[in-house]
């Protein structure tokens, strides 16, 4: 079956620094122009563009292979591809100064670089070499350390249509050397860009990291930033078994509350309008959303439902939050909130659906039981009670996230964790529900709904 009429192949493989390699040579720019090229002559739907491994003409990259018609290009920079794309792709001509080469040179040269390369990795295995893999993953901290400091000083703004780096060290009221080497490592991670001394910001630092741009996210990334002190307490809160900087949500300042809900409000009003369709809400005319923090959920309920109200039960700090998103959002009719501590406060009887979000991770096992306990009392007859949350695999090895955010919870909170679809329902069914089941959601959370009978 051929799908398209043309499959092409790029490398887009990362060696460490110094090895010759395609993303080393730019291929990621080739694979961007590529695509917009391939749109923008209006041939999507007879052109795949496919990113790979090594093609194994490293010193010559970027590299790619053009099937069916088996045709090699090397050395394809991003002003090559509107010919490429035109002859090649659209026209059916080969470029020929773009080929790597006659077929028998081009096996020569893969055979030769492989044997070169089983050579390099049988010597650094004799010599103990920690693989490449492993080295980054333990060195992974400086990218983000690099990134974080920067949001937090505000250097993109900072940058904002261009600046060098003694300007931004004015602006920022930062020591000049030191701020620039910080740039430099920015442009080496490709959020900054960097020509004859003047940095600016890459499309994703300039959408993204730069304030007053559509999808500022400065504010919701504070709190990653925040929680690097806490991360770096890991070793001694397994060594204590829980968290050794511990705060309660009410005794936080309120630059980690505003931040800690900007990152919430940010991830939810995404997710929110599929959870509502997801959960369905014909015939649901309350709605408790238990720590609903900015009211996102309750927000995109209330939309998505004629005639439904929603009340997000917070603690004090942060119901001014939600109220301001409510107001924003014209719903305050409808959406109401209350200031409450979902552990030890009534929760009201008589509700549709109780919706606990980014909750229960937050609490050890006996206190999620007496929450599902709690809930089942203040729903309606048939009522139903919906869980979002990261649900690990049987064995809480998976997925990647959740297994992660495990240890968030462990430097975060007294008890809380990330816990498995097992454990959830064993609650659930102890404190009363019935029909549990798992609803999937795309992304790293999904839901768990039970019904009071």
């Amino acid at each position: 079956m051929e799908a398209f009429r043309h499959h092409v192949y790029v490398c887009d493989q990362k060696k460490p620094d110094g090895a010759p390699c395609c993303s080393a040579n730019g291929s990621a720019k080739v694979i961007e122009a590529l695509r917009r090229e391939i749109g923008r002559q209006g041939l999507t739907a007879d052109v795949q563009v496919t990113t790979c491994g090594s093609l194994g003409l490293c010193q010559r990259g970027p590299n790619m292979v053009v099937y069916p018609d088996g045709v090699w290009y090397s050395g394809v920079h991003p002003e090559d591809v509107p010919e490429l794309v035109r002859e090649h792709f659209a026209n059916g001509r080969v470029v020929a100064r773009l080929v790597s080469g006659d077929e028998r040179a081009v096996r020569a040269e893969i055979d030769g670089n492989m044997q070169k390369r089983l050579a390099a990795l049988k010597a650094r295995d004799e010599a103990g070499v920690l693989p490449d893999d492993l080295q980054q993953a333990i060195r992974g901290y400086q990218d983000s350390r690099v990134l974080l400091t920067a949001i937090e000083l505000d250097v993109f703004t900072a940058v904002g249509a261009g600046a060098s780096a003694a300007e931004v060290a004015e602006r920022l009221g930062t020591d000049p050397r030191a701020t620039g080497s910080l740039l430099n490592a920015l442009a080496a991670l490709e959020v900054l860009t960097k020509r004859d001394g003047a940095f600016a910001n890459a499309p994703a630092a300039a959408r993204f990291l730069a304030s007053g741009s559509k999808d500022d996210s400065r504010a919701a990334l504070m709190h990653t930033v925040h929680l690097w002190a806490r991360w770096s307490t890991l070793t001694e809160c397994v060594r204590q078994g829980t968290s050794v900087t511990y705060e309660e949500m009410a005794d936080r300042d309120g630059d980690w509350t505003r931040a800690f809900i900007a990152a919430m409000h940010k991830n939810a009003t995404f997710r929110a309008p599929h959870v509502a369709r997801t959960v369905g809400l014909e015939g649901v005319r309350r709605v408790l959303d238990l720590g609903g923090g900015s009211g996102a959920y309750s927000i995109a309920f209330a939309r998505a439902q004629e005639g439904l109200t929603a009340e997000v039960f917070d603690v004090e700090t942060v119901v001014p939050l939600a109220e301001r998103h409510i107001a924003e959002a014209g719903l305050a009719e409808r959406v109401k909130t209350r200031i409450g501590d979902l552990r030890t406060d009534d929760y009201g009887t008589g509700y549709d659906l109780v919706f606990i979000s980014a909750i229960c991770h937050m609490n050890s096992p006996d206190q999620n039981l007496e929450m599902f306990r709690r809930a089942l009392a203040a729903l309606a007859p048939s009522g139903r009670v919906v869980v979002q949350d990261f649900i690990l695999n049987p064995d809480k090895t998976g997925p990647k996230h959740g297994a992660l955010f495990a240890l968030n919870m462990l430097v975060g909170t007294r008890a809380g964790s990330a816990y498995s679809e097992a454990e959830y329902a064993g609650w659930m069914g102890e404190a009363g529900f019935r029909d549990v089941a798992r609803l999937r959601l795309p992304g790293p959370s999904d839901l768990i709904v039970g019904r009071r009978p």
